[in-house]
This record gives C-alpha cells, structure tokens and sequence, in this order.
C-alpha cells in the first residue's frame, strides 16, 4: 500500500510540473482519473493468491495457497473459486472445499464428504504422483486425501464420519491423525477400540493419536500392550510395545 500512495504522489507531481498552463478543471479531471488507474493496476494480495491457486496444479502446493487464502477471512473470494467445486481432479476439488468449509461455507465439508463416498470412473493420474496409475488406487487417493482434509478443517461434524472409517482399509492409516487434528474428546474411545485392531500399524497410529488428545483414560489399555512386540509398516517399524510405553511415559 505504501508504493501505491507513493506512486499516485509522483503521478499527481508529474501532471503539476508538465502541465502548469491547463486549467483547474481540466486538471482535476485528470487527478481523479489517473489515480484510480494506478490503483487498479495494483491487484490484492486476496487476489494475488487466488490467481496463483487456479494456476497451481500441484495439489499440495496448491494448498499452502488454500491456507493462505482462508487465512484473509474473506468470504467474498469464494464465488471467484465456485467453479473449483465441481473440478474433475478430486486432490484439487477438495483444496478448493477446505477453503469454503473454513470460510464458513457448508458446501466445502459437503463436497469432502462427498469424495470420500465417491468410487466413480475418473481419469488416470489425477492426484497421484508419479507410478503406475490404477483406477482403484487413484480412488483410493482421492479418498484418503478427503479424510486428510477433515483433520485440516478440524471440524468437530467430522468425527462420526472418520470413526466410521477407522476399519477401511483405504483411509484407516490417516483417520487417527485426522481425529488428533480435530482435537475432540469424543474420539478417543474409539480410538482406544482401534488398539485392538489386527493391524499393528493401526494400533500403533492410534497410540499417536491419543497421546496428542491427552487420553489418560487410554492408560490401563496402554499397559496391556506393553508387550507387543509386532511392528508397525511406516518410518522406524515402530512396535506396539515401544509406542505403548512412550505414550504411558507421555500420559502419567
């Protein structure tokens, strides 16, 4: 805004020095026009951003732009981004549906919901990057990045949806962490039931979870885990064990 003001200044004492014989009318009639032009030459940062959010076809790049934008607290950008809610690419559509859900718009968590019950034909590659392409794997994506998103939005509507989830293979290895994000105490009973699940990897997400929830009263099903030695499929090959005395040691 300072180069703006700066700008119109040196516009305005431009016209003055060339044009010291014109008369006053016709001087301000120039003053009142230039200096809207300069500014309208200056787009908003809000603008800015969402120029740059229809150009960026990375879906995790674009969502840093998505923060962004929500981060303005303007709801007025939102029927600029209207036609994102029906984009073919689902990675890309649901940027586009955080940032209305965040900005108070119900059709954003509608449309994240909406992808997660979504097993339609599409076309390859969307959302995948790099690999071998599948249609089942590309639903898979799309699916697991929409329950992604509803820990982002850290909307409490949410956790009936993602504890439902919790036992399908294509989404269980995020929804942990999304119920963390959402931060709710509602789902840490469910997350202790997921302690029992077969997959170690499972028992040990939701180990994570409930220490980043606080969940003391996850503490006696904590110590019966403590000598489960299965390992997790992910980063370290954690076991259930480890996890199990880390977060008692974290909750005590």
């Amino acid at each position: 805004m300072r180069f703006a003001v700066k700008r119109e200044g040196i516009v305005t004492a431009t016209i003055l020095m060339a044009l010291p014989f014109v008369r006053m009318g016709v001087l301000l009639v120039l003053l009142f026009t230039v200096v809207p032009l300069a500014r309208g030459q200056q787009p908003s940062s809000l603008d800015q951003l969402v120029g740059q959010f229809d150009r960026e076809a990375v879906f995790w790049r674009q969502f840093e732009v998505a923060k962004a934008i929500v981060s303005a607290h303007d709801v007025n950008v939102l029927p600029k981004l209207d036609s994102w809610l029906i984009q073919e690419d689902r990675h890309l559509r649901g940027n586009a549906a955080f940032i209305f859900a965040r900005l108070g718009d119900p059709r954003g968590f509608d449309v994240i919901v909406a992808i997660l019950n979504d097993r339609s034909e599409r076309p390859a590659a969307q959302g995948i990057p790099g690999g071998w392409w599948s249609l089942k794997g590309q639903i898979r994506a799309d699916r697991y990045y929409a329950a992604h998103l509803l820990g982002d939005l850290k909307d409490p509507c949410a956790i009936p949806i993602l504890v439902s989830l919790l036992t399908d293979p294509d989404v269980n290895y995020i929804v942990p962490w999304s119920l963390a994000q959402i931060g709710n105490g509602s789902a840490i009973q469910p997350l202790i039931g997921a302690l029992s699940d077969p997959n170690p990897s499972i028992r040990v997400l939701a180990i994570y979870a409930l220490v980043d929830l606080k969940a003391t009263e996850a503490l006696p099903r904590l110590r019966q885990l403590v000598g489960d030695a299965e390992k997790s499929n992910f980063g370290e090959l954690e076991s259930v064990a480890h996890a199990a005395q880390a977060a008692i040691g974290k909750l005590q």
